[in-house]
């Protein structure tokens, strides 16, 4: 249909979600329950984690995850300006200070140098965020974090399924955190995941989220050892979750199907840029450069074709503002930079389609 709209990205909930959501309300227990343990231990087996911590959000992964390191008040987190702002505001939310630092321009992926040149005594780790499911440089952030102590907690939110030299994102660092939210692979409504294969990062992270327990308790006689906050996954969430993953696969492979009709149909555009990918990674989105971004989004909405642009630096966000000269890379190339549809509910005819508008504009 020539008038069809076409998303950015669209959920889809599967017949498998009724039946895990029937199984939990059949057992009259929707909290963290069986169906939470269960999508942890199959986040778990499938990238090839020892450990795996179901959350409310990826934000509170984050957070939890850097807590659990021992991130707070005095502490330095280096951050990238590219990234949605939750990435910053879990760092702020364990009191210790989001250091921002520029980007890579060919992967909007945190810059290396950038990294290096910000690490002071009070640096306790580095984020390097995954953008729609490009792999930051692991290899000389792990170098880095290792010479200068500090730890790596992976914002993998974009990445479930892309792997980086047979490994998969999240699994490098010593924790990766995941987001279920509704525009993700997996979408529980809210929900997240922490993946470690620390056993003390591990036990850290079932009492910080559980009110200070280590294992599961009656809300009574409890004994709670540390501080903790409740920050449990519900088995309804899991329940939804359970039943996308068993479609999880076939969803990874739709996205790069996607991404591949795009880079071949939109080669020849000089105006365009499409961000690369690389064999083992799964984009999350497509996203594309080029200095008319604006007029192509508006271009595009008018023919029924849905997009989105790109994050604002978060330097340039009111919270964290700080000067442009300080991020050259990310003030220059942010506002030229869109996400085009990429759910993984298009078809072959959906994308083609997209990529003739595309070349209508510019040709």
């Amino acid at each position: 249909m020539k008038n069809k709209k076409i998303p950015w990205w669209q959920p889809r909930v599967e017949k498998e979600d009724y039946a895990f959501i029937k199984q939990a309300l059949d057992a009259n227990f929707i909290n963290e329950g069986p169906l939470a343990e269960r999508l942890e231990k199959e986040i778990a087996s499938f990238l090839g984690a020892k450990h795996a911590v179901a959350t409310t959000s990826g934000t509170i992964a984050i957070f939890l995850s850097l807590k659990a390191v021992g991130v707070g008040r005095g502490d330095e987190v280096i951050v990238p300006d590219a990234t949605f702002i939750a990435t910053a505001n879990a760092v702020e939310l364990t009191g210790a200070k989001p250091i921002l630092v520029d980007i890579d321009p060919e992967t909007l992926t945190v810059s290396v140098e950038a990294v290096k040149k910000a690490i002071t005594s009070k640096t306790k780790a580095v984020v390097p965020v995954h953008v729609t499911g490009r792999g930051a440089d692991m290899e000389k952030i792990l170098e880095i974090a290792e010479a200068r102590n500090i730890f790596v907690i992976e914002d993998a939110a974009e990445a479930l399924g892309s792997k980086h030299n047979g490994k998969y994102l999240g699994t490098l660092g010593d924790a990766g955190c995941f987001s279920f939210a509704a525009n993700k692979t997996l979408a529980t409504g809210q929900g997240g995941m922490i993946v470690t294969n620390s056993d003390e990062i591990f036990s850290r992270l079932r009492p910080l989220k559980d009110q200070g327990r280590p294992v599961r308790g009656t809300g009574g006689d409890d004994t709670h050892d540390t501080v903790g906050y409740n920050f449990r996954m519900t088995d309804l969430q899991a329940a939804v979750g359970l039943g996308q993953f068993a479609h999880l696969k076939e969803r990874l492979a739709r996205m790069k199907r996607n991404y591949e009709l795009y880079t071949e149909n939109l080669k020849d555009i000089k105006e365009i840029k499409v961000f690369p990918s690389t064999d083992e990674e799964t984009p999350q989105w497509t996203d594309i450069m080029t200095d008319k971004r604006d007029e192509l989004e508006k271009y595009l909405r008018g023919k029924n074709i849905d997009c989105r642009k790109y994050w604002h630096p978060i330097h340039r966000q009111p919270p964290y503002k700080l000067p442009d000269d300080n991020f050259p890379v990310s003030t220059e190339l942010l506002p030229k930079s869109l996400w085009l549809p990429s759910a993984f509910t298009l078809t072959d005819e959906d994308v083609l389609r997209v990529c003739e508008e595309i070349k209508k504009f510019f040709l």
